[in-house]
């Protein structure tokens, strides 16, 4: 470890926190120097076997060991209890992506860290995260505009999630699909007029568990609140051998595109867009470049919680105020 690393700590491990493990390597600054399951710890394998796995409930014995805690449960059951837990005794990053509750999530994030002089970064990620920022970026430089977002195709991580919660899933996978005709209206400058629901499909997948009703399974679906109640949402029952088989991978992505005119009437567009092979394995990048960010701030003494919104870039990076000007301006 040298003097200036980040000493990381990872609770959940799962998909993100092997994502967070592997991310961890790709930065010299950085070490891992514990895992916190639910599950038990001595049947936890991690890539790096060197280091000491912990039950959840003991995360309390080691404050002053770690420097950012990077939280990696899911945001419909794990982080809003866990989060103001966990931002009470820590400084925290996480990828909460309920966007609805997102300003409640953070107020009681800010009154967890910041009564007790910690730092929590929530909702990063791509969206929320790097999408957030590009959408108040074009917002800013093209105010006469309109902004679009579109996911997929590819597999939701907190989708896939919930449908995993409701009772009689034994297993399950969430594709959301854009529509091609809305992007290409958007591409093309045209003001849509449409939500976000309107322009994306939500195939799922689902295995049911021995005896369930397939028709109940399928309308606590559709009608969950902030996952697939507003959205056309196709339920498709398959066995579990088909799950393994052709629904194994994690790819994402998707764009950003805010359209609009200067004040002399010039057409204008910017677009910020993402290809994944790994869902997780890119939340995980940016969440760890979110810790460097996090660590730094901590140093100066801030405290409550933070969005990207309001981490500077440059405290993302690993290379100095010199570096950036240098190779990056």
């Amino acid at each position: 470890m040298t003097p200036m690393s980040t000493r990381i700590g990872i609770v959940g491990y799962g998909n993100l926190g092997r994502g967070v493990e592997h991310a961890i390597d790709q930065n010299p600054d950085m070490e891992l120097v514990a895992v916190f399951t639910r599950r038990d710890p001595g049947q936890l394998s991690l890539v790096h076997s060197g280091v000491p796995v912990y039950s959840v409930d003991s995360v309390a014995d080691h404050r002053g060991s770690i420097d950012v805690m990077v939280l990696c449960g899911g945001s419909k059951g794990d982080l809003p209890e866990q989060g103001p837990e966990l931002a009470a005794l820590f400084n925290t990053v996480d990828s909460f992506d309920t966007h609805a509750e997102i300003p409640n999530y953070f107020a009681a994030l800010n009154a967890a860290s910041g009564a007790n002089g910690h730092l929590a970064l929530i909702s990063t990620g791509w969206d929320p995260g790097l999408f957030s920022l590009s959408r108040v970026i074009g917002e800013s430089v093209i105010p006469s505009g309109s902004t679009h977002s579109f996911w997929g195709k590819g597999v939701s991580q907190g989708h896939s999630a919930a449908l995993r919660k409701v009772e009689g899933v034994a297993g399950a996978i969430q594709y959301t699909v854009p529509s091609q005709e809305a992007i290409d209206a958007a591409r093309a400058g045209q003001a849509l007029g449409q939500s976000a629901a309107d322009m994306h499909l939500r195939e799922c997948y689902v295995v049911l568990e021995e005896g369930a009703d397939a028709a109940r399974v399928e309308h606590d679906i559709v009608t969950m609140p902030h996952y697939f109640d507003e959205y056309k949402t196709v339920v498709n029952f398959i066995s579990a051998e088909e799950l393994a088989a052709n629904h194994a991978g994690l790819p994402h992505g998707g764009f950003v595109v805010r359209s609009g005119t200067s004040a002399a009437g010039d057409d204008l567009m910017l677009e910020f867009s993402l290809k994944l092979d790994s869902n997780p394995a890119f939340t995980a990048c940016v969440m760890v470049a979110c810790a460097r960010a996090v660590h730094r701030l901590s140093e100066r003494g801030e405290a409550g919680a933070r969005t990207i919104f309001d981490i500077p870039p440059a405290l993302l990076s690993p290379k100095s105020a010199e570096e950036l000007r240098a190779q990056l301006l």
